[in-house]
Parts: C-alpha cells; sequence; structure tokens
C-alpha cells in the first residue's frame, strides 16, 4: 500500500466513529419504523417544514427588522448528498473549489482510490481541504439544517429518523408518549428552519464571512506548497526541534503533513497566543522556526486580518440567530418539548451552548432596539468590538 493510500485509511479512521454512527441511526430507524407500524404515524418532515416555514418567514422578519429574499426555497438532503453539500459550504477560490467538491463527493461515496488520486494531484489542495472534510462530516448527526445561496437544507436523514427512534426508545404505550415526542419533531423543525430564516437574512455578513473564509484558505495553501517544498534534512531538523512524533523516514509526505498541521496558524498560533489571537494585531514566532522557513512569519501576519474577519461576521451570525431564536420562540411548547425530548436539556443549557455572540447582541440591542440587526449586517462588528460592544456603539454613533 503507498503512502496516500495509507493516508486515505487514516482519514476514514478519523471518520469511523461518524460512519458507524450513522449506520446506527438507520439500523435502530428501521427497527422502529417496524414496531410503530399500524400503531402511531408522524407527519413527513416536508410538509412541516413547510408549514413552519409560511408560518415563520414574517414573524422572522418582524422582528429582525429585515427583509428575507423572496427566492428562498427549502430542500431535503439524504446522508450522501448532505456530505457533498458540506462542500459546497467549504468557501475557496474558484481554482480550489473543484477540487473541494471532488474531495467531498469521493469522501461522501467512501471512494478510497479517488481520494488517493486527488492528494496525488494536488497534495497541498489536499492537506488543507482534508481537514474540513473532518470537521464537517464529523458533525452530520448534529446539524439539523444549514443554509446556502437561497436555499435552506434540512437534514432529512437525522429529522425524518429521531423522532420515531426516540419514541420506540421510551416503549410501550406508543400513542400515550407519541404526543410530546411529536411535539417535540415540530419544535426542531421550528427551531431549524427559524434559524437558516435568520441566516438568509444575513446577506452582507454571509458574503464578508465567506470572502474572509476564502482568503485564509488560500494563505493555509500557500503555506502545505511552501513545506511540501522543504528538504529532507530541514523537515527532520523542524520535526525534531517542534518535538513532533517520530515518522519513519519511508513516510516522507507524512512527516511533512505533521508539519503543516502543527505549524498550521490555526493550530500553531492559537496554542501559542490562545484564543486572544483574535484581536492580537502584531504576531511573533520562535527564531530557530523562521530560520527554516523564513517566509512564515509573513504568512502568520498576513493570515490575521481575514481569520479576524472571518471570526467576527461567523459570531455575528451566529450570536444573532440564537438571540433572535430565544426571543421568537421562548413561549413556544413544540420549541420547549424539543429541548427536554431531543436534546436532553432545558432553556438555559441552550442558551449557554449558543451563547458566542449572542451577548453582544443582547447588549446592542438593549440599545438600540429592532435597528440592531440591520446594523450588524451593514456594519459588521470586529473582533475587539465583539468583546466590547461599548466599542462598537460609539462607532456606529
Amino acid at each position: 500500500m503507498g503512502e496516500f493510500q495509507e493516508f486515505t485509511e487514516a482519514l476514514f479512521g478519523q471518520l469511523s466513529v461518524e460512519i458507524d454512527e450513522e449506520k446506527e441511526i438507520i439500523k435502530l430507524a428501521s427497527r422502529a419504523k417496524e414496531d410503530l407500524k399500524g400503531k402511531v404515524e408522524f407527519n413527513n418532515l416536508e410538509s412541516i417544514a413547510a408549514d413552519v416555514f409560511s408560518t415563520y418567514k414574517n414573524k422572522v422578519e418582524e422582528f429582525l427588522d429585515v427583509k428575507i429574499p423572496e427566492n428562498i426555497e427549502l430542500k431535503f438532503p439524504e446522508l450522501t448528498d448532505l456530505k457533498r453539500l458540506k462542500g459546497e459550504k467549504v468557501f475557496a477560490d474558484k481554482e480550489s473549489k473543484e477540487f473541494v467538491t471532488e474531495l467531498f463527493n469521493a469522501v461522501a461515496k467512501e471512494n478510497k482510490t479517488r481520494i488517493a488520486e486527488l492528494m496525488q494531484e494536488d497534495t497541498a489542495k489536499y492537506l488543507v481541504y482534508s481537514t474540513y472534510a473532518i470537521q464537517y462530516i464529523s458533525k452530520i448527526t448534529t446539524t439539523y439544517g444549514d443554509y446556502l445561496d437561497s436555499i435552506i437544507y434540512l437534514n432529512k436523514f437525522i429529522l425524518s429518523r429521531y423522532p420515531e427512534i426516540i419514541l420506540h426508545k421510551q416503549g410501550e404505550p406508543y400513542d400515550t408518549k407519541f404526543e410530546n415526542v411529536n411535539s417535540g419533531y415540530v419544535g426542531a423543525v421550528k427551531m431549524t428552519v427559524v434559524e437558516e430564516l435568520i441566516h438568509a437574512a444575513q446577506e452582507n455578513l454571509q458574503q464578508v464571512n465567506k470572502n474572509a473564509a476564502i482568503e485564509v484558505n488560500k494563505i493555509n495553501e500557500e503555506l502545505a506548497r511552501i513545506i511540501l517544498s522543504l528538504d529532507s534534512e530541514t523537515i527532520n531538523k523542524l520535526s525534531e526541534y517542534c518535538q513532533l512524533q517520530a515518522v519513519p523516514d519511508d513516510f516522507p509526505f507524512a512527516k511533512k503533513a505533521n508539519l503543516f498541521f502543527f505549524l498550521n496558524p490555526d493550530h500553531f498560533l492559537i496554542e501559542q497566543i490562545g484564543p486572544d489571537v483574535m484581536t492580537f494585531t502584531h504576531v511573533e514566532i520562535d527564531p530557530k522556526i523562521g530560520e527554516a522557513i523564513p517566509q512564515l512569519l509573513e504568512i502568520y501576519k498576513k493570515w490575521l486580518v481575514p481569520i479576524q474577519q472571518h471570526h467576527a461576521a461567523f459570531t455575528a451570525m451566529e450570536g444573532m440567530a440564537a438571540f433572535a431564536i430565544e426571543n421568537i420562540l421562548k413561549d413556544d411548547k413544540d420549541f420547549q418539548n424539543y429541548l427536554t425530548t431531543f436534546m436532553g436539556t432545558d432553556f438555559s443549557s441552550y442558551q449557554v451552548r449558543k451563547s458566542m455572540g449572542k451577548d453582544f447582541t443582547k447588549i446592542v440591542y438593549e440599545k438600540l432596539g429592532t435597528k440592531t440587526f440591520k446594523k450588524m449586517i451593514e456594519v459588521p462588528p470586529n473582533t475587539k468590538e465583539l468583546k466590547d460592544p461599548q466599542l462598537y456603539l460609539k462607532k456606529l454613533s
């Protein structure tokens, strides 16, 4: 087995927990469906989502005081299409986009031969974008919805199976427990559709986030190409100096990959500086590493601007969504049932989970009221302002 094939095996090794979970969900859902047949029946996801969409589109517009585009569609991908969709959510320039699409298609089909070919065709791109495949695909069973290019996607793989699995797990008598589980199911769809409607209203923020992410990925590709071009003596010295896991000499690609993942600014700078890197304007590196890779400091400096823009836009988008959902659905019985039945949690722990950016939105809302959302979309906050909302309010005034 060549080194690229081994790397492909390692990729699926990292995804094995997720893939096993997907198989388990299919098995449990099939068993539940069989057992519930003729006793109780849930409405299909498409009709519930269409009802929620028509009821809540105006409510979201009223709360945000922002128009949602008219051409929004609902789509309901199953597992393989969901994995392909995740590739669409990776923002890359035109040249890299094709590679990303191919990679996610191959991962969705578990086509190991094609993945090894892609790795050989453009190793630098593989190093950058395979990390997204692991991050995004390992979250499929916990992500109910996505928004992209005027389409709200609802995770049919999960949302159409969970209600039956949950009710079946609760055991007989199903008819007395059905109402509660069904209400939680409707609550899950409400929350997902409302969240994605909010994202659909955030057009400028979405664009800022996308442009910054493209820039970050271009810089990461540049770093990957530099590391792949280093000679084996430099790689060995640096690996030893950085105390990386020892790799046998007959695995040259693995050595370079380890060094790339270690020096990737996402890992290296955040490890060195901590989360405060998101407000830093200055960065330094170990002189020994700088001697071996003279371009590295410049790359890190270049990376700071777009990563901070990306972090700020994404945090603002998520925080606004969390704050709006909390206000739009706080008295909704189905949403409360979703939190207890599906999430096994209550509203207060849901708030903690979604608090990133929500506190900022709340403080600005207390001052600006309904103008808050339009302002946040038109004039996105930066990372310093997210930490100190008074700076943002001052900027606006």
